[in-house]
Parts: C-alpha cells; structure tokens; sequence
C-alpha cells in the first residue's frame, strides 16, 4: 500500500498584539462554551487542501511551487473584522476575515493552475480567505457571539507580510493538529 502524506498549500500568519489580544478577549468571553482554539503557531491561509497525497504526488507539488512562487512578488495582507461559518445561530468556526487582495487572489490562481498542470486536482470551492480562530463545538451565548464579532466588523486586525508560501502536512493528534513544513518557496523580494 501507498504511503500518503495529508497536506496543503498555506502562507502562514504570525500573530502580533492586536490579533493575540483579540483571541484573549474571545477566550474570556467564551470560556465556558466548548471551543477547539487554533494555535497561534499554526495560524495560516490555505490556498490549496490537498489532502491524502501520494510521495510522487507531493515531490511535484514542491516542484510545481518552485516553479510558480518565485515569479509573484511579495505582497501585504491586512486581516480584517471576525465572523463565523455555517450561521450565527449554529456557528461552526470562528475566523478572521482577509481584506480583499488582488495580489493574494494571484498568488491563489497561480498555485491552482499550477497543480492543474501538474494533473493535480485541488479542492472545488470558492477561495475564501481567512484565518481561523477556533472551532466551535457548543457555544451558550449566540447573543454575545454577535455582538463581539460587530465589535470587530470594520477594525483592521493586523497587517501581514506574505514572502513565501510553505507546504505544510498535516499531522493529525488527539491533542490537535499538527503542521509540518515540507517545503518553503520564496516569492520574489521585487514588488
């Protein structure tokens, strides 16, 4: 049988005050709902799920990367506001949301043209860029939910530096996952 690895194409987010503090604040808030929190150290935006993946498979991934990345040039994020998916009244992740970004919408066309090419077929879902916070398994107060994430709605969180895109494996433990980097591909220094 073949060994397969579960991976994905990110850019990582590294916290800074004004994002740490907001996830303090959530957590006091809801420290009595049941809550998964994602790690500050796992923070990142995907640009491609993958999933189980064959060795062969993820050595093209890594070339294909080497091949696309270097030709954009680094770029600046600014995470923006908060939200949930599925609905404020059966909310199922809570997230930050990513200004709109021509440059990250680039980075993403590039990456999912290039896995195509490679007859590599990623996810079939409409790109939505965002950094999770925290996965919600019950939550009391939807109330409360609404009110802090309209709290946030038009306040810029932090900005982001977006100078390489890393494929990650993901490592599945009763703890929490884990996010191995496989592979770090520059982009190019020029904007």
């Amino acid at each position: 049988m073949e060994y397969m690895k579960r991976i994905f194409i990110a850019v990582k987010i590294e916290p800074r005050k004004t994002l740490t503090a907001m996830i303090a604040e959530l957590k006091a808030a809801f420290k009595d709902d049941r809550i998964k929190w994602a790690e500050p150290g796992n923070f990142h935006i995907t640009l491609a799920f993958l999933g189980d993946t064959p060795e062969d498979k993820i050595s093209e991934v890594a070339k294909m990367l080497e091949r696309v990345c270097p030709g954009i040039a680094e770029f600046e994020l600014s995470l923006k506001g908060a939200g949930v998916f599925k609905s404020i009244n059966d909310p199922r992740i809570l997230w930050t949301g990513i200004e709109p970004s021509e440059k990250l919408a680039i980075l993403f066309e590039s990456v999912r043209n290039g896995l195509m090419d490679a007859g590599i077929t990623p996810e079939e879902r409409k790109f939505n860029p965002h950094l999770t916070l925290g996965r919600i398994k019950s939550i009391k107060d939807t109330g409360r939910l609404t009110s802090l994430i309209d709290g946030y709605r038009n306040i810029e969180i932090q900005k982001q530096e977006v100078r390489e895109v890393i494929l990650y494996e993901s490592l599945l433990f009763q703890s929490g996952p884990v996010y191995k980097p496989l592979n770090k591909v520059a982009l190019d220094g020029k904007a």
